[in-house]
């Protein structure tokens, strides 16, 4: 509002005006306030002046509100009688009376628009003056607090002065003023929902009360939103009489009792005044009456008691969500029940389970509380609130926590199934059970120390013995641990002893089922604790008594699975019970892995150990009850036993076993060397190295002397012998890659091997004894064949490096072992047709081979190939010697010219040679010619020639001259072949049969 004008005054009314305006609002006085205002006559000015000052001074502001209303006075009654009046003067036909008074006000304030303003002005200096009214009484209910204190009088240098009057005197002045949130001037002019919100948002609610019971009329439709203010964490009882409560008589909320200042309404605050004045005063641009600024839902008057049930839902979450103090959010439920609000017994109900899970359950979920909202809470089913409650709680504090938490819910839940209709008499022994099913062994075995049968029933957790036996049952086969058997021992020895007749037979077969019924199928991959349960829950005592004993004995034998590094799951016992396969693996495991481990078996004494429970666990308890290895016999326990001490390369640990008397360990020697020579194939198997000297090869080899020493023993070691030998030869079985001993032991032909070392080492073949020795020791001791083509591939080796000397050595030493076996063993055999075979081709390629230069031994060669090979090939060799025989010629040839010529050549040798040669393969060709006598039918022919012709003519007739070169055919006969007119296939074999037979007879002669 603008300062009041000052142009109709008169002189001394105009300076004193002028000074009013010119004052500051600290400034001004009660006294120079009534002097000012008695001067001045100007009812305008002086009520505009009044609400033109907004001062923090509530006694000096209420004196001038009061002289602003009384000025207004003259106004109103003016507007009073001149709108009387025109009522009486109008024609009321047809018009109502309200209806007249408007038109009646209107047309005065029309005429007459310093009297509108006079009482516009007039309702805003009411309102301030009922807000002024409303600060002072709010002052009065907040608490005191000191001002600021005065230093006018404190020294600077004594202010710290202990000994200093701190009680009064001149030393310091304290004064006490009202924590109010909002100033006067602000209180006076500002939007009262505003006000009540910024109070109730600083914890002055007492003064929202107030402000609510002083204007009601403004600020009841708002209470909610006030009440939306004040923050979360406070606690509700600091506010509890602002908080909504049920009318039991009607069923609706509780309005709040209405105190306002004035009990009547002044005339100008009337609805029909204000409206006309808001009309009029709008076009001038006049002040009007403050209104609030809150958008929110008005609230309707009273609210109905679902509304009520929803609001106090929804502050209850709003409590949970922004600060997690679920102590306050019960609080406001209690309150809420307390003051008859429906549905909130329920809500408390659901609060004082959260809580408890929040506040008393020993988990770190407490410091996560904020995360906890009744929402999420009711969304948790049984099993989950639970496992909640005792999620971090120690596994022995877990009875108590179930009296103490767990308990009390299922008893909510059972009281809650019996409200609802639906009683379920079984309701917390199955969700307790189901917990139990899924919990933790360790939590299993102190809820079962909690519930033994000598404690009294009251204090047990679980009171039933058999179904304390069929959840320990359930728990331990359906339990996958297999580092927990300590804890399975504490669950068994909580079980019940019971003194029952047993029915062994109905017993044996239950638990039989049971195995099949844990063994995984693709229906079920694996029997869980809870299936278990439904299995053993139709089990009579005497069944579960057995099934006790059996127990008894699997947790035996899985603890000392465990002691040996190879534990198994308790399920497996049942699993394995009728099967040997099974068995025989996981003893095989223990036999091999206990020794394997990182505190790894040293002594004899452990080795003993390891085998006395390896046996109990093939044998049977006292109650006649079969161990973990129950379908394996003594000696195949034992058998396996000593794979496992082998496999570790405990070798003198082994001997001593075996070699003494008094030990367990007693097996056929049969056996021993079986199992023996099979640890040293899986050591050579693994072998990276074949040196024999060191690694997995020194392991296999050493092996080999544990048992007695045998033929097989000694076959396997010159294998693994002949196997280091062939690596020393650096054998690879691609570029780069050596060959590894298992390449080696998987070749078929050995032999090959051999010829490997051959073409890959240029000096091998002159150590034929040694190559000789490796053969004997791959596995051929005794076997002639082997040496022959031994002796053959010596032979080629040398031929190829052009070392005849040697190639000719190698291939007399293979001739007379062939004649040897041919002399022996006949012709017929297949082994040695065999070696005949690589005898007579060696020869043949060496005879025939143009470099070698001694005649006579090619002549030998070639004369011990016509004697070996067969029929068929008898032409090649022929060829080869005719080529020699004319070589031979032309040699004498050259030697009697140069004789002739004076030349000085002593041929005797060559001449003795030439007719011991010409007499070899004389004898040689006759007895070629009589073994092939026994190939044709018998004949009339006397004469040699005559039975030559008539044998050359087969022979003959079996080569294939029309298919060009034959096998055995030198690269010469190709060349001079080549100029030679082509002919027909029959004209080819007669002229073959007519050289032969001319061949033939003239080595044949006289004879």
């Amino acid at each position: 509002m603008t300062s009041p004008s000052t142009s109709k005054l008169s002189s001394s009314a105009s300076e004193l005006s002028q000074q009013w305006i010119d004052l500051a609002d600290e400034e001004i006085t009660e006294e120079f306030a009534l002097k000012c205002f008695d001067a001045v006559a100007d009812d305008v000015w002086v009520v505009a002046a009044c609400m033109d000052r907004l001062l923090e001074a509530a006694p000096l502001q209420r004196t001038l509100l009061e002289i602003g209303i009384k000025r207004t006075e003259p106004a109103l009654r003016r507007v009073e009688v001149a709108s009387e009046e025109l009522i009486d003067g109008e024609d009321s036909i047809g018009t109502s009376s309200e209806d007249r008074k408007r038109y009646a006000l209107a047309s005065y304030f029309q005429d007459e628009s310093t009297d509108a303003q006079l009482c516009q002005m007039r309702a805003t200096l009411l309102e301030r003056l009922d807000r002024l009214n409303t600060f002072v009484e709010v002052c009065k209910e907040q608490p005191l607090a000191e001002d600021e204190t005065s230093q006018d009088d404190i020294d600077e240098e004594w202010e710290d002065d202990p000994w200093g009057d701190t009680t009064g005197g001149s030393k310091a002045t304290t004064k006490t003023v009202a924590r109010v949130p909002v100033s006067l001037s602000s209180f006076l002019v500002d939007d009262l929902a505003d006000i009540a919100c910024v109070h109730a948002s600083v914890g002055c609610y007492s003064a929202v009360r107030v402000l609510i019971e002083r204007h009601a009329s403004s600020l009841w439709q708002y209470r909610f939103v006030i009440l939306e203010s004040i923050p979360e964490h406070i606690l509700p009882t600091d506010f509890r009489d602002l908080l909504p409560s049920l009318d039991a008589s009607s069923g609706e909320e509780r309005v709040i009792q209405p105190r306002p200042w004035r009990e009547e309404k002044d005339w100008v605050e009337q609805p029909f005044v204000q409206e006309i004045l808001k009309e009029f005063m709008g076009v001038e641009g006049a002040d009007t009456i403050p209104s609030t600024e809150i958008t929110a839902p008005v609230q309707p008057i009273p609210s109905p008691s679902n509304a009520l049930t929803a609001w106090y839902r929804q502050r209850v979450d709003d409590v949970l969500t922004n600060s997690g103090m679920l102590d306050n959010a019960l609080s406001l439920v209690q309150h809420a029940a307390s003051h008859g609000i429906a549905g909130m017994d329920e809500v408390g109900e659901e609060m004082s389970l959260l809580s408890r899970l929040v506040y008393e359950a020993p988990s770190d979920l407490s410091s996560l509380s904020s995360d906890w909202t009744l929402e999420r809470w009711k969304k948790l089913d049984p099993p989950a609130v639970i496992r909640a409650y005792l999620a971090d709680t120690p596994p022995d504090d877990v009875p108590k926590q179930i009296n103490k938490l767990v308990m009390p819910y299922l008893f909510v839940l059972e009281s809650r199934a019996e409200r609802a209709g639906n009683p379920d008499p079984r309701l917390v022994t199955r969700l307790f059970h189901e917990y139990i099913l899924q919990a933790p062994l360790e939590v299993v075995a102190s809820i079962f120390e909690a519930s033994k049968p000598t404690l009294p029933p009251a204090q047990r957790l679980l009171r039933d013995d058999e179904d304390m036996v069929r959840l320990a049952l359930a728990c331990l086969y359906g339990s996958d641990r297999i580092d927990e058997w300590p804890t399975m021992s504490r669950i068994f020895e909580c079980l019940p002893a019971w003194e029952v007749q047993e029915d062994e037979d109905e017993a044996d077969t239950t638990i039989a089922s049971l195995g099949a019924f844990v063994t995984p199928s693709t229906t079920q991959p694996q029997a869980t604790a809870s299936s278990l349960l439904v299995f053993f829950q139709p089990l009579l005592k005497h069944s579960l008594s057995r099934a006790l004993d059996i127990l008894d004995v699997h947790l035996e034998s899985g603890e000392i699975l465990s002691r040996w590094s190879v534990p198994a799951p308790l399920r497996w016992f049942l699993q394995s019970n009728g099967n040997i396969l099974e068995q025989r693996a996981w003893a095989t495991r223990m036999a091999r892995q206990a020794g394997g481990r990182d505190d790894r078996l040293e002594s004899l004494d452990d080795w003993e150990w390891l085998l006395d429970d390896m046996l109990k666990l093939s044998g049977s308890s006292e109650s006649g009850l079969k161990g973990a290895f129950c379908l394996l016999s003594g000696d195949e326990v034992l058998r396996i036993y000593l794979s496992g001490l082998l496999s570790t390369g405990r070798f003198d640990i082994a001997r001593s076993m075996l070699r003494d008397p008094k030990s367990r360990l007693q097996l056929p020697a049969t056996t021993v060397e079986e199992v023996s020579i099979t640890t040293s194939l899986e050591f050579y198997d693994n072998a990276n190295s074949g040196n024999y000297h060191f690694g997995g090869m020194k392991l296999a080899y050493n092996c080999l002397d544990v048992p007695s020493i045998s033929e097989r023993i000694l076959q396997q070691k010159e294998f693994i012998e002949a196997t280091s030998r062939l690596c020393s030869f650096n054998l690879t079985s691609s570029p780069g890659t050596p060959i590894t001993p298992i390449e080696i032991r998987l070749v078929k032909d050995k032999l090959s091997l051999v010829s490997r070392v051959l073409s890959s080492n240029s000096d091998a073949y002159k150590h034929s004894q040694v190559i000789l020795e490796l053969v004997q020791k791959l596995g051929f001791t005794g076997d002639l064949v082997a040496e022959v083509k031994t002796l053959a591939m010596l032979s080629d080796t040398a031929l190829t490096m052009e070392d005849f000397d040697c190639a000719y050595e190698n291939c007399s030493r293979m001739v007379d072992l062939v004649l040897n076996l041919r002399a022996s063993r006949g012709t017929h055999d297949p082994e040695i047709q065999q070696a005949s075979e690589v005898c007579w081709v060696t020869c043949f390629q060496l005879g025939r081979h143009p470099e070698f230069e001694d005649l006579y031994k090619r002549g030998n060669l070639l004369g011990r190939a016509m004697e070996l090979c067969p029929p068929e090939r008898l032409l090649d060799v022929l060829t080869s010697w005719r080529r020699l025989d004319q070589e031979d010629l032309e040699l004498r040839r050259a030697r009697r010219a140069a004789r002739r010529a004076g030349t000085c050549l002593t041929n005797g040798a060559h001449r003795k040679r030439r007719t011991e040669n010409g007499h070899f393969l004389t004898e040689t060709l006759a007895s070629r010619l009589q073994s092939l006598q026994q190939h044709v039918p018998s004949s009339p022919l006397a004469s040699a020639p005559e039975f030559a012709n008539k044998a050359l003519h087969s022979v003959a007739a079996n080569f294939p001259f029309a298919r060009g070169r034959t096998l055995f055919s030198e690269g010469g006969d190709r060349s001079r072949s080549g100029s030679r007119p082509k002919l027909d296939a029959h004209e080819v074999q007669v002229q073959a049969s007519r050289a032969l037979q001319k061949g033939l007879g003239w080595l044949l002669g006289d004879e």
